[in-house]
Order: C-alpha cells, then sequence, then structure tokens
C-alpha cells in the first residue's frame, strides 16, 4: 500500500514540476503536446493523475504528522486547476471556458470538503476563525480583507468600464494573404483552381448556377425560398450538403461565430478582436471559396509570415475535421448568409 502511495506522490510531484516550468516559461506548453483527437481524454486523465498524486501527497504528510489543513488543500487543488488550465492547454482556450471548467472545478471541491462531517469542520474552521477575529492575528486579517475586497472589486470594475483612446499595439489586416496552394490531409488544394465539390444539382454533377438559383432572398441571414429547405429530410443534392454542413457548424463552430454566424457566439468576447461576422459584407461576401477552407484548414495560430499582421486564435479544423466536412461548413456559411462566393476571374 505504501509503495502505491509513494508512487502516486512521485507520479504528482513530477507533473507539479512539468506545470510549474510551463507557467515559468522553462517548457513551452506546447512541448508535451495534447494527442490530436484524444485532448478530452487525455486532460480528463492527466487530471485524475494529479488527482491521485495530491491524494498520496496528502496522506504521506499526516502520516508524518505534518498534515496539510484541509481549506488549503481545497484551495491550492482549485489554483492548481486553473493554472493547468490556462497553462497546460494549447492553442489557448478563452477565458468564458476556462471560468466555465474553474466553476465546475470549484464545485467539485465543495462537495469533496463536505463528503464527511469530520472534513467539512477541518474545512470551514479557518474561515470561522476569520469571521469570529478571537485572536490579534484573525482580526487583523478580517480587517485587511474588508480594506482590500471593496477596493479590488471597484478598481476592477473601473478598469473594466474605462474607456481607452489607446491605438492598438498592431495593425490588422482584414484578409490575410493566402498561399498559391494548401496541403491538407495530405493533399494539395490549389486555391485558384479547386472547387468546393458539394455544389452540385440534383443529379450529384457540379452545377454552380444550380446552387445560386437556391439562394434568391435573404432574411436575418437565412435563406426563405419555400422549396428550397434543406433541412427537409427529402433534400437532395447540394441541399442535403447543406443540412450536413449546417450539422457540423452548429456541432463545433457556433459557439465562437454565433447561431446566426453574425460573430456573437456564447464564447465570442472573450477574444479580442471578436469572431468573425459572416453576415458582414466585408467578410465571406468579399472571399472564394477556397480561401474560405484555407482558413478554416489551417484556423489563426501558425499562419505563414506573409499572413502577418493578423490576429486570429481561431483552431486549425483540419486537425479535427475531414476534408469534406470542412467544405460542407463553408458550404453553408454561404447558404446561410445568402451571399455569392467571389471567383478568380
Amino acid at each position: 500500500m505504501k509503495g502505491i502511495l509513494y508512487l502516486g506522490a512521485l507520479v504528482g510531484g513530477v507533473a507539479v514540476l512539468l506545470l510549474v516550468s510551463m507557467v515559468l516559461g522553462i517548457i513551452p506548453p506546447e512541448t508535451v503536446r495534447l494527442v490530436e483527437g484524444y485532448m478530452p481524454m487525455q486532460m480528463v486523465f492527466e487530471l485524475a493523475c494529479f488527482v491521485a498524486g495530491f491524494t498520496a501527497i496528502s496522506y504521506l504528510l499526516g502520516a508524518a504528522g505534518t498534515p496539510m489543513p484541509r481549506f488549503w488543500q481545497g484551495i491550492l487543488f482549485w489554483v492548481f486547476v486553473w493554472v493547468y488550465l490556462k497553462f497546460r492547454v494549447y492553442p489557448p482556450i478563452p477565458f468564458s471556458v476556462r471560468a466555465m471548467y474553474g466553476t465546475v472545478s470549484l464545485v467539485a471541491v465543495f462537495m469533496w470538503m463536505s463528503s464527511n462531517e469530520e472534513d467539512w469542520k477541518k474545512f470551514r474552521q479557518p474561515i470561522l476563525n476569520v469571521l469570529d477575529a478571537q485572536t490579534g492575528f484573525h482580526r487583523a486579517i478580517r480587517t485587511l480583507a474588508l480594506i482590500l475586497l471593496p477596493i479590488i472589486i471597484g478598481g476592477f470594475s473601473f478598469l473594466s468600464m474605462k474607456p481607452s483612446s489607446e491605438e492598438p499595439i498592431e495593425l490588422r489586416t482584414v484578409h490575410p494573404a493566402p498561399p498559391a496552394s494548401t496541403k491538407v490531409h495530405g493533399k494539395t488544394y490549389v486555391l485558384q483552381t479547386s472547387q468546393n465539390p458539394y455544389r452540385v444539382n440534383s443529379e450529384g454533377k457540379y452545377d454552380q448556377e444550380f446552387s445560386n438559383a437556391r439562394i434568391v432572398e435573404q432574411s436575418m441571414g437565412r435563406l426563405m425560398k419555400s422549396d428550397a429547405n434543406p433541412w427537409d429530410p427529402k433534400a437532395e443534392g447540394y441541399l442535403k450538403y447543406v443540412r450536413e454542413g449546417g450539422e457540423i457548424f452548429f456541432q463545433n463552430c457556433h459557439f465562437c461565430h454565433g447561431d446566426n454566424l453574425n460573430g456573437r457566439g456564447l464564447h465570442a468576447f472573450a477574444f479580442n478582436p471578436i469572431p468573425a461576422n459572416f453576415t458582414d459584407p466585408g467578410t465571406i461576401a468579399q472571399l472564394q471559396e477556397t480561401f474560405i477552407f484555407w482558413r478554416v484548414s489551417k484556423g489563426g495560430i501558425g499562419l505563414p509570415n506573409e499572413a502577418f499582421p493578423w490576429a486570429s486564435v481561431m483552431p486549425p479544423w483540419e486537425q479535427h475535421l475531414t476534408v469534406d466536412e470542412i467544405w460542407k461548413v463553408v458550404l453553408f456559411e454561404y447558404w446561410h448568409t445568402g451571399y455569392y462566393p467571389r471567383t478568380w476571374d
């Protein structure tokens, strides 16, 4: 039993050292890579190892006669989860996502500390000591908290509401410069000659005019023609692929780009600048489908030098979607906004 505990403590200690090295910049976050396609399961496994390591360390400290107070165990573990989410996950996730995970972690810590009456008493005792202020030390802590908390909250509110007249730290191009070709899943696509293979007619043949004829009226960014409904289970050809692209979009993209493709998704305002507004005539309406295919595939991180200056944290979706799925998402975006993609002519 002790051997298992020592092993758990060793694993937890090594994991903490790795994370601290990432925080200090000694080891870049992308060095210890998350496996593409298995990222959620890998994160759960790593956090489970951390929990086991912390538990083993806590037990060994208690057995050695120097137990760590329950209150500080909970606080330190919650802080550790925050640090893990910020410095371990690469590419970085927005603050709003970290806040949700942090809230869930805080609830888990309270459930852990209140699982039995003895642990709950140990956890809340330092808080009660400060509130009761029976000693000079606790009175000083309470007085300091009552002074600092309003100042911190007021200062944060002031800084968040204060208007700024400063210029941006860098200029941002309207659209990054595209390469002549791009390679996705091992296949090279020449942007000037490639086509979206899903702009097909009811017979399955590529037909740009057939798809254009389905886009005749735009209202709130949605197609309004009654006989061109991609959500009809009997829809075939172009409309069928629009529906499939929409399903992919709402599974992966609407969190940032919004239900109405206007760049106002759930996580949109965690970014600066916020995600692209596809309903704006200055975005996809001014671009070719192959350009959108390239941008979706490669994302915003790791663009070539000729694409800069550019500010975008969109992930490289080629790591999560197939080529066919990317083309269908592009198809859906143009259908939903009612815009025609530009041509290279």
